[in-house]
């Protein structure tokens, strides 16, 4: 700037303005906008300044008038994945990180939460105490909604985020953390928000491949960031056994996590509001078990053994699997277990009495002379429950553990059925289920299943096809269930299998299923149809890193 003044040309009548003076300079604050007047440095302001300073003065005492203030333009909801169900609008500046700013907490079951935003966020972890303006508060207010709801409020300069519980103040911080990103501002106004599934996961088969822990650790950040509550482990498999035991040491391949390692995710996920859901998946996929222990596999009427499959008619074969859930419930205290339950060789025969004789006379010395090979493994399922029930578990098993043929004995009531294919013998619509009672979690392998190689009819899933086809009742093929069974099925799972291992590094792994994730979380939890096109979410994506 010239550093000279501007002058009102001479004939223009003036406008009514409010005059504020500030450090010997005069804001003139109008219905056009703002006019800096600026005395010269060290010098005194010219006679006309002063006799139209002294008038203005005369009139304020006459007629008080308000201070100036900026306009607002009424906020916008944060961009945010997935995105807020609701936002009031308001005017103000809105909120971001600035020195001196500081994160407190209501109560101090908030200060893991408190102290990892104040780290996030650059700004000082100062416990509990009162909040200030530039501050972030955080609150447990036992006010209506779920315990993963939560209320962010951005007014007078700070930033208020109150739940019934501590994870839905987690996910406050996490809308928070997107809205600021890179230099953002968190709007001004309120964010009422709230899941409309209650579970919401990844499935990693760490069982076929060995993902370090670190890599595990990073997936769990993601997955916390994103909104997810639950990573399931598949550590069980015919081509390897992945966490150090110490019941049957004999099993564990020489890659594997060890208990520290794992103790070491299950805490890092406890600290995002994450449960640990672990799986040893049995009667099948004990490849690796029976490798230390042939005299377990399942051989038919020839003799010919079944790749994976333990005899169920041994009782060493339940007692070696119950040796390791029992060790294992130690290791994930989490609330869920993944009995799996698939794939079970015998029953992947015309004729299971006749091909495994052992099997179908097993069945009718325990269950009586109408029993046949289905009831004993579901007997065998029902077994393990009862065993992990014992540990206070909430228990899963894929869908094709649930045998139509089994006349005499059913699967427990209280096991939720984890639904992945529609391919099986004797193939059961999801309506089945639901329509006795079961509760669900959809695994859809149309639209969910990220297999290494794409064996079979398997191809990597696209964050685009999950965001514009799949819903939560998409849970076979791409057909929705009626909508009176919504209810029942209580999420979905993103499941990675590593049938053919070397197909990817982990490091690829990461990056094919980082869309995929995004999409899933924003269907898990709104229901509604997304307001932003594909496009532009995948642009949001990149944005928010």
């Amino acid at each position: 700037m010239s550093g000279r003044r501007r002058r009102v040309p001479e004939g223009r009548t003036p406008v009514r303005r409010n005059r504020l003076l500030l450090g010997g300079g005069l804001i003139v604050a109008g219905t056009l906008g703002v006019t800096a007047v600026l005395w010269p440095s060290g010098g005194s302001e010219p006679a006309g300044a002063r006799a139209s300073t002294a008038s203005s003065a005369a009139a304020a005492t006459r007629t008080p008038s308000p201070s100036p203030t900026r306009a607002y333009p009424l906020s916008k909801a944060p961009r945010t994945i997935p995105a807020v169900r609701e936002h009031t609008a308001a005017r103000g500046p809105g909120w971001r990180p600035a020195k001196g700013g500081r994160v407190v907490v209501g109560d101090a079951a908030l200060a893991d939460e408190g102290k990892l935003t104040a780290g996030e966020l650059g700004l000082a972890y100062a416990g509990r105490t009162g909040a200030r303006a530039g501050d972030v508060e955080l609150a447990l207010d036992k006010g209506t909604g779920g315990p993963e709801s939560y209320t962010l409020t951005v007014r007078g300069g700070r930033v208020r985020i109150a739940a019934p519980a501590e994870a839905g103040v987690f996910y406050g911080t996490r809308t928070l953390k997107q809205a600021v990103h890179g230099g953002g501002t968190a709007p001004e106004g309120v964010v009422r928000d709230r899941p409309a599934k209650p579970r919401r996961g990844l499935m990693l088969d760490i069982a076929r491949k060995h993902f370090t822990a670190g890599w595990i650790e990073d997936r769990i950040r993601e997955l916390g960031d994103l909104k997810y509550n639950e990573l399931g482990l598949h550590f069980s498999d015919d081509q390897g056994f992945r966490i150090e035991s110490a019941s049957h040491p004999e099993i564990v391949s020489r890659q594997h996590l060890t208990k520290a390692e794992v103790r070491g995710i299950v805490d890092l996920a406890a600290s995002r509001h994450i449960a640990v859901v672990p799986e040893i998946d049995s009667p099948g996929h004990l490849g690796a078990v029976i490798a230390a222990h042939p005299d377990l596999q399942l051989r038919n009427a020839s003799g010919v053994p079944a790749r994976g499959a333990v005899d169920i008619s041994k009782p060493a074969a339940a007692t070696i699997v119950d040796d390791l859930l029992n060790e294992y419930a130690d290791l994930f205290p989490g609330a869920y277990w993944h009995l799996g339950g698939d794939e079970y060789q015998a029953l992947m025969v015309s004729d299971p009495s006749a091909s495994y004789p052992q099997l179908a006379a097993a069945a009718r010395n325990k269950y009586g002379a109408n029993a046949t090979v289905a009831d004993l493994t579901t007997g065998w399922l029902n077994g393990r429950a009862d065993n992990m029930r014992a540990h206070h578990r909430t228990m899963r098993a894929w869908n094709d553990g649930f045998y139509r043929s089994a006349g005499t004995v059913r699967p427990a009531k209280d096991i939720q059925v984890a639904y992945w294919t529609g391919k099986e013998i004797g193939a059961r619509q999801p309506a089945e289920y639901l329509s006795a009672g079961r509760k669900l979690i959809n695994y859809n392998d149309e639209y969910l299943y990220y297999v290494l190689g794409q064996p079979q009819t398997f191809v990597y899933p696209t964050g685009q096809r999950i965001y514009q086809q799949w819903t939560p009742r998409v849970v076979r093929g791409s057909t929705a269930v009626p909508a009176r069974y919504d209810a029942q099925i209580l999420g979905g799972v993103f499941a990675v299998w590593c049938d053919l291992a070397a197909s990817q590094t982990q490091d690829q792994v990461a990056a094919g299923i980082r869309m995929p994730l995004r999409a899933m979380t924003q269907k898990l939890w709104d229901p509604r149809t997304p307001t932003l096109s594909w496009t532009e979410f995948r642009a949001l994506a990149r944005q928010l890193g």
